[in-house]
């Protein structure tokens, strides 16, 4: 079993940053992908970066490809996502999740889910 929560949500005028935070417990997620999704009103759920824990190596979303930046820390068995030049599309309730697979982008993949941040991204 893996466990997830998030925090760092708010509310942020476009431009601006955010960074996003998941902490992560259980046995062996070390050899998982993590990840972040999001979720629009109205939208389906939608991937937006993951990186797999061991090796550090990351995808993201063209969305937000140059803006976002996925990370890890070992020591605090922690992710992050740090978002810079927020636009007011990028509201929405952001959720990390983890999988077994390697760097796998549907949603679908995920077993494990946090409850969700909301970001909102005023014009």
């Amino acid at each position: 079993q893996v466990q997830l929560v998030e925090s760092g949500g708010g509310l942020v005028q476009a431009g601006g940053s955010l960074r996003l935070s998941c902490a992560v417990s259980g046995r062996t997620f070390s050899t998982y992908t993590m990840g972040w999704f999001r979720r629009a009103p109205g939208k389906e759920r939608e991937f937006v970066a993951i990186i797999r824990w061991n090796s550090g190596t990351a995808l993201y979303a063209d969305s937000v490809k140059g803006r976002f930046t996925i990370s890890r820390d070992n020591a605090k068995n922690t992710m992050y996502l740090q978002m810079y030049t927020l636009k007011p599309e990028d509201t929405a309730v952001y959720y990390c999740a983890a999988s077994r697979g390697v760097l796998l982008r549907g949603p679908d993949e995920y077993s494990y889910w946090g409850q969700g941040t909301q970001v909102s991204v005023s014009s």
